[in-house]
């Protein structure tokens, strides 16, 4: 299993919002963002395989959710056109599981199991 995990809940629809592109990146010692995995959520909601098992290291971290795409496929009016959640790892040998809770002008996240 990969040691970062995503899913996105759509609130207003009170289910999982399938197809929405999801970019993971890790900041570099000069401040710089580097590209780690893109993907789509399933139509489950879920990002399986971000990153490789064993591929984890400390420092900071970020998930930016393409949600603005995903409202326009659906002619939603919303507010965010993506979401950026930065998260810090400590501790390489944990599971981080970042959880997006969704709706067309407002979002939550945190950290899950």
């Amino acid at each position: 299993m990969s040691p970062i995990t995503s899913h996105i809940l759509d609130t207003r629809l009170g289910r999982p919002a399938a197809g929405v592109c999801v970019t993971l990146e890790r900041r570099d010692a000069h401040g710089s963002w580097q590209f780690l995995h893109r993907s789509a959520t399933n139509d489950d909601g879920r990002v399986p395989g971000l990153l490789s098992e064993g591929g984890l290291t400390p420092g900071r971290h970020r998930l930016t959710f393409d949600t603005g795409s995903y409202f326009e496929e659906q002619q939603v009016e919303h507010f965010y056109p993506q979401v950026t959640i930065e998260f810090e790892i400590i501790r390489a040998d944990e599971h981080y599981h970042v959880p997006l809770l969704l709706s067309p002008f407002g979002y939550s996240t945190y950290r899950g199991s």
